[in-house]
């Protein structure tokens, strides 16, 4: 039986939860509970306006806009436990990536004591809550989501791109799941084709292909390896910002309201990928600060989220897109500063809406987000012409994850979509010690250690076209890659320059890249069977194995020194690995006990080698 918890709080957002279950997680200490939060906000309130549509809602009782969202907390049993923050993970299309991250291969939806992996979490006594944000996701098998009413009155055109990698006859477009056309057949459903994400569209002709729902068939089979873009006139629009409204307003409920099913006197907002989007998008519309003008986060953590921000506030958003090219918007930076294309003046956090309530915040990146899907992320810390290094604001911390691709592929690595390897360096031991960094940060005001990423005035940030990258055979040179497009403007494309090896110089080397066996890039160039083998896999870097030895090197005339040339026995290999974490943990980017862990994946680089 359910049961309904109603808010006492006067003016509270959220009028009550339902709670389908509520159970223990084997002998963890802690406790799930599982159901749905209903909200009730004033369309009037300035906090509330800057949500796209929302004066075109229905209303409810009071004149509020009502709407409901999935909850899912996982706290202490025992309040004694907890350290006193709320942990509140933006979900990524409906899942939970901090627990297959930081528990390292837990499951979604966690329900003995093996689901929580290695416990990370728990240990550190954290509070962990989600909430749906998310109109278009298919709620089932843990995945959270969001119901939003649709806007009255209005109608639009929706758009997405989809890249085949086959010559399939149909392709289902997931980006427009949650609209649904008014006339499949109409003059404005349209189909476009082009050579890449800025290449130039050509329209398809509508006797060659038809659409059902988001399923579009193509009689002769689609162009692997081409881009296509899908438009049509959408039958309803939910109101899609209303995410950013749910996320503020469960976050100050658990901080501030008496009936909350879980309490914490500070809350760390984390969200990765389109999750980063999301906060990005959340700091930039002022969403730090409840109706009542309180700071809702003590901290935010933006992870691969380069500068870019995420379709969610606007008319048609289409939030389950990865919108390669297409979201980095300005300001991409936090201080205020001048747009060359529209000469407009702000930044993400310094503007009218977000300047009061600044959280401390961390932005950690991979390679993936400097050089590939116009995610553009030099542009956090340079000015938006890409000239002049930024002077970092004081309650924020950048760190770049040298060597790494968006998420760590798994090991042994292997070839998927990609010309190469795709790279399976894995920052999430970094992350961990970022998170108790974060945590002291916020509650006893420890500063975190000292940002670290490229910079214009060492050199370690340079232009693509100007990047070291060594000539190596069978590997396509990444000096050509195409730069993010703002409008009709060309974003700079700034990328961390590398050392004769191809590794990157500047950032949180981990000891994979300090003690190298391959080069590892944040790009990896498309296999030709799956078409457009001159565009980039989404979101992919490269593994490119050294040579064994010198014999191996000159038959394949690299110019990168082989493993026999670098390290004179395993012992030597693993003893640099093992310094190269030893100084990490004095930096406080590895915890002790993780070591072990990671020394582990640094011998097995070896033995993968030889």
């Amino acid at each position: 039986m359910a049961l309904v918890v109603a808010s006492s709080w006067a003016g509270a957002e959220v009028q009550r939860v339902d709670v389908a279950s509520r159970s223990e997680i084997g002998a963890s200490g802690y406790e799930k509970i599982v159901g749905t939060v209903h909200f009730a906000v004033d369309p009037s309130d300035p906090h509330n306006k800057v949500i796209a549509d929302i004066d075109k809602a229905p209303l409810g009782s009071g004149g509020r806009v009502e709407f409901s969202a999935d909850l899912y907390i996982l706290r202490p049993k025992d309040p004694r436990r907890a350290n006193g923050i709320a942990f509140i993970d933006v979900s990524n299309r409906g899942r939970k990536p901090i627990l297959s991250g930081f528990n390292r291969g837990a499951a979604n939806d966690p329900a003995t004591d093996a689901d929580l992996g290695d416990g990370f979490l728990m240990r550190e006594g954290f509070t962990l809550v989600w909430v749906g944000w998310q109109f278009d996701v298919r709620r089932q098998g843990g995945m959270l989501g969001i119901s939003v009413p649709d806007a009255v009155g209005v109608t639009g055109i929706v758009h997405a791109d989809f890249t085949p990698n086959n010559r399939a006859p149909q392709q289902m477009v997931t980006d427009l799941a949650g609209y649904s056309p008014v006339d499949p057949t109409a003059v404005e459903t349209t189909l476009t084709v082009r050579d890449g994400p800025l290449g130039r569209a050509v329209p398809v002709p509508r006797e060659k292909w038809r659409l059902e729902g988001n399923v579009v068939t193509m009689a002769d089979g689609f162009e692997p390896g081409r881009t296509y873009e899908l438009a049509y006139r959408a039958a309803r629009l939910p109101i899609a910002g209303l995410g950013l409204a749910a996320f503020r307003d469960v976050a100050t409920w658990v901080k501030h309201s008496p009936d909350a099913l879980a309490h914490a006197q500070y809350s760390i907002a984390f969200g990765s990928s389109q999750s980063g989007r999301f906060l990005r998008t959340f700091l930039y519309y002022g969403f730090n600060s409840d109706e009542r003008g309180r700071q809702v986060f003590d901290g935010v953590w933006a992870h691969i989220a380069g500068a870019s921000r995420l379709s969610i506030n606007q008319r048609g958003a289409v939030p389950n897109s990865t919108a390669m090219w297409t979201a980095t918007w300005f300001p991409f930076a936090n201080s205020a500063e001048r747009d060359p294309a529209s000469g407009k003046v702000e930044g993400l956090l310094e503007n009218e809406r977000a300047r009061h309530n600044q959280p401390k915040i961390f932005y950690t990146n991979t390679a993936v987000e400097y050089w590939g899907g116009g995610r553009s992320a030099a542009l956090v810390h340079t000015s938006p012409d890409g000239k002049t290094d930024l002077k970092l604001p004081d309650n924020v911390r950048f760190y770049f994850l040298t060597g790494t691709q968006h998420s760590p592929s798994r090991f042994p690595p292997q070839m998927s979509a990609g010309q190469q390897l795709d790279n399976p360096v894995d920052y999430w031991w970094t992350l961990r010690a970022l998170l108790v960094a974060m945590d002291h940060w916020v509650r006893k005001g420890t500063p975190p250690p000292a940002s670290q990423y490229p910079r214009l005035a060492d050199r370690t940030l340079v232009a693509a076209s100007q990047v070291g990258f060594p000539t190596i055979q069978g590997v396509a040179s990444p000096k050509g890659i195409a730069p993010a497009r703002l409008g009709e403007s060309m974003l700079p494309l700034l990328v961390p320059d590398v050392d004769e090896d191809g590794n990157e110089r500047a950032g949180v080397r981990l000891p994979e890249v300090a003690a190298p066996v391959a080069t590892f890039t944040g790009w990896n160039f498309r296999h030709p069977s799956i078409g457009g083998a001159d565009q980039l896999v989404a979101l992919t870097g490269s593994e490119i194995p050294f040579a064994r030895s010198r014999t191996e090197r000159d038959a394949k005339h690299d110019p990168r020194k082989a493993l026999e040339e670098r390290y004179a026995s395993r012992e030597q290999y693993v003893a640099q690995g093992r310094a190269a974490a030893d100084g990490l943990v004095k930096k406080g980017l590895l915890l002790a006990d993780d070591v072990p862990s990671v020394m582990k994946r640094v011998e097995a680089q070896w033995d993968e080698r030889k």
